[in-house]
Formats: structure tokens, C-alpha cells, sequence
């Protein structure tokens, strides 16, 4: 009886040292940082804070509700079919900034 004890001992030894072999990870390299925007989008977007800033500004000196959608450059942003997203993001965060209390942004280079 002491010997299959032994042996059933000696096993499950083995049984897990089988187990514990290190198994080989490849961690994959981290991807490549996206481009730099083209620079039309760089001035849609300085361009899309200074107005959002300036239409939560008007916004607050009329005692109206704040509504970033109900501005015209908003809706129709003056800038390239390709940059209408950047200037609507940008328009936004403007727009934010001025309810939060932030500095006003310099002017853009028009």
C-alpha cells in the first residue's frame, strides 16, 4: 500500500511539472503614432475654437440657453468639406471652454 501511495505521489509530481513550463508570449509592438493632421485641419480647428468660443460668449451675453448646435458656423462650418469635423470638434471644445471659464484662445490667422 506505501508503494502506490509513493508512486501516485511520485505522479502527480510529475503531472504538474508538466504543467509549469513557461509558455512563450509575443507581446506585438505598440502601432506607429497616427500622422499629423494636414495643416488645413490645424486652421479649421484653431479657427472652430475662436468661433465656438466666441458663440458661447454671444450665447451668455444674450441670456440664451446654451446650444452649440443652433450656430450657423456650426451647422455650416466656412472651411473645406474635408476639415467640417475638425471644426465642429474644435467649435465644440471653444464652446466648452468658455462655459468652464477657461482663457480665451488667440484669434486665427485669417
Amino acid at each position: 500500500m506505501k508503494k502506490w501511495w509513493t508512486f501516485l505521489a511520485l505522479l502527480l509530481l510529475l503531472a504538474l511539472a508538466g504543467c509549469a513550463h513557461p509558455q512563450p508570449v509575443y507581446n506585438e509592438p505598440p502601432p506607429p503614432p497616427p500622422p499629423p493632421p494636414p495643416v488645413e485641419f490645424r486652421e479649421a480647428a484653431q479657427q472652430g475654437v475662436y468661433d465656438g468660443y466666441q458663440a458661447a460668449k454671444s450665447d451668455v451675453a444674450a441670456e440664451r440657453p446654451p446650444n452649440v448646435e443652433g450656430h450657423e458656423p456650426f451647422r455650416n462650418p466656412p472651411v473645406p468639406p474635408e476639415a467640417v469635423e475638425a471644426y465642429r470638434r474644435a467649435f465644440r471644445n471653444g464652446y466648452d471652454a468658455f462655459l468652464h471659464g477657461a482663457p480665451p484662445p488667440p484669434p486665427p490667422n485669417r
